[in-house]
């Protein structure tokens, strides 16, 4: 077997996620989190390119009941949103959930100085470190508020509930 090498492009450095808002547009309530390399939170002008997307990266109708067709499955209007201001790109990721429990995601990128060119990222990446901390966390309150509660599905608790911290190696 052959020896793999890493390349790093620099020393790894703990990076604060914040929540930054409940969006409701085109039908959808997502939640926006924001994750920087440098600073506290993305750019202002990135968070309002990934509001302006939406429509163009998330289904519609937002709120879906499946047909017949086994590929077109329900989905709920809900989701969430990550806006990372990383050094090499700027990424925006659509999550939406469907099929009871599921979550399905589209990526979309740019360099971060050519926020008008966003598009679909062009690899099957579903995220890096830090942006799948917030996955992580969504999993879980999702599992929470929605698959296991023992009162019914409650997405207005699952809408409420937001993760905001640090992601270091010593803590997801």
């Amino acid at each position: 077997m052959t020896e793999t090498t890493i390349t790093r492009t620099g020393a790894y450095r703990p990076r604060p996620i914040s929540f930054l808002k409940l969006d409701e547009s085109a039908g959808w309530r997502l939640k926006f989190y924001g994750i920087a390399a440098e600073g506290e939170r993305p750019r202002p002008e990135l968070v309002k390119t990934a509001e302006l997307l939406i429509p163009t990266a998330l289904p519609s109708p937002a709120a879906h009941s499946g047909g017949d067709d086994p590929y077109d499955i329900d989905r709920y209007g809900v989701g969430f949103v990550i806006v990372h201001d990383a050094p090499d790109y700027a990424f925006v990721l659509y999550h939406w959930w469907a099929g009871e429990n599921e979550v399905h995601q589209r990526i979309f990128s740019t360099l971060p100085n050519r926020l008008g060119a966003m598009r679909p990222h062009p690899t099957p990446a579903i995220g890096c470190v830090w942006e799948l901390a917030v996955t992580d966390f969504e999993r879980r309150a999702w599992l929470r508020h929605v698959l296991t509660n023992t009162d019914g599905p409650d997405l207005e608790a699952y809408l409420a509930e937001h993760f905001e911290g640090e992601v270091s190696p010593s803590r997801p």
